[in-house]
């Protein structure tokens, strides 16, 4: 593929925004060895190339979900987006006293839909999966069908805000990380929309972008264990996960010393049923008890019982990696820095995945495509 094609496709797929952007993240899932390069430069460059709406258009949908007054819900308001999502942009502003939860101004975060992402999820996925399929540029284990449908689903729910504000609401109540003094959730201003969000600005900084040189150790440490801790009650407890794993959505305020967290669109509630067994499946993992192992990951989909002894190895093999900070032996606490057990565990995993792809024989359970993120 040569340089002026790969830069036809970018300019290209950065107009379909949402669902070049989330297919990339969906068959990378952070992992560029499952794509080949030529495929995974051209995503990471739609990443890099984010548009934003035209002046014009930011109106229309201003207009179209608050009304032609929209403005007066607003103290001020940003013209110019501080940030761009893949199916969205945010815009700063204050809300009026009149509306504001609080009968004060209050700073909020204003994310504006991009129009007509929903009626185009379709028409975009099939030309990306025409695209990828016609120059056979992905192993076949990937499915890539399967793949293509699970994320139409996905994108559909996440292109409707006020699913993502009762995810904001729900995270922010006393029974789940309302009471907890570690973490921020903003508050959700009620006349937001489908296509329009507004909601309580916070003013942290990404974990992925701290200047981790200047920060104390303490605070390193805490908020590491923290979002560890934090994932592990959204998998278990709550069974309700913030999936998507851009660090731009884990926000460090040093003042109130609180991992604030932003954009739950990627929202995902998985059955008792489901989480139980894949419980079981990471314990048989950590005991590294190979037979159960094959076992659960029959019950849970991720094999049929009639794989060959080669993907039935790389399979478990894989799994017993992956659970190497659950188990019993593994010196606590654990090291996932560069350089660290973990980073030669990631490089083993990693080696184990053309492997499955060239002798799987099923897609993995829908649900792990977001938990794999």
């Amino acid at each position: 593929m040569t340089e002026a094609n790969i830069k036809r496709l970018v300019s290209k797929l950065s107009q379909m925004r949402g669902a070049a952007l989330k297919l990339g993240q969906f068959l990378s899932i952070q992992d560029t060895h499952v794509l080949p390069p030529e495929v995974d430069q051209i995503f990471r460059r739609v990443q890099d190339s984010a548009h934003y709406m035209p002046d014009w258009q930011m109106e229309k949908v201003m207009t179209s979900s608050l009304g032609p007054n929209w403005a007066e819900n607003f103290q001020s308001f940003e013209r110019l987006p501080f940030a761009a999502a893949s199916i969205g942009q945010v815009h700063g502003a204050v809300l009026a006293a009149s509306v504001s939860p609080t009968g004060r101004p209050e700073p909020v975060a204003v994310k504006i839909q991009f129009p007509n992402i929903v009626n185009s999820i379709d028409s975009d996925l099939s030309y990306i999966k025409v695209l990828l399929t016609a120059g056979r540029l992905l192993p076949k284990g990937l499915f890539l069908d399967r793949s293509v449908q699970v994320l139409k689903d996905e994108l559909a729910d996440e292109c409707d805000y006020t699913r993502e504000g009762s995810f904001l609401t729900k995270f922010g109540s006393p029974g789940y990380l309302g009471g907890d003094s570690r973490f921020k959730v903003p508050w959700v201003w009620e006349g937001s929309t489908k296509s329009v969000l507004v909601m309580e600005r916070v003013h942290g900084t990404s974990v992925g972008d701290a200047d981790i040189s200047g920060m104390s150790k303490k605070d390193r440490d805490d908020i590491a264990a923290w979002i560890l801790e934090l994932c592990l009650k959204e998998l278990f407890e709550f069974r309700l996960m913030q999936t998507d794993p851009n660090w731009s959505n884990f926000l460090w305020n040093s003042h109130t010393r609180k991992v604030e967290l932003v954009d739950f669109g990627a929202t995902r509630e998985y059955s008792k049923e489901f989480i139980d067994s894949w419980l079981l499946l990471l314990q048989a993992a950590a005991s590294e008890d190979r037979d159960s192992c094959i076992e659960w990951s029959i019950k849970l989909g991720y094999l049929t019982g009639k794989e060959n002894q080669i993907m039935l190895d790389a399979h478990v093999n894989s799994m017993m990696l992956l659970a190497t900070p659950f188990k019993a032996s593994t010196p606590q606490p654990f090291n996932f820095g560069s350089g660290s057990t973990w980073s030669g565990i990631t490089t083993e995993i990693r080696a184990q995945i053309p492997v499955m792809l060239m002798h799987r024989l099923t897609p993995p359970p829908r649900e792990t495509y977001s938990l794999n993120r």
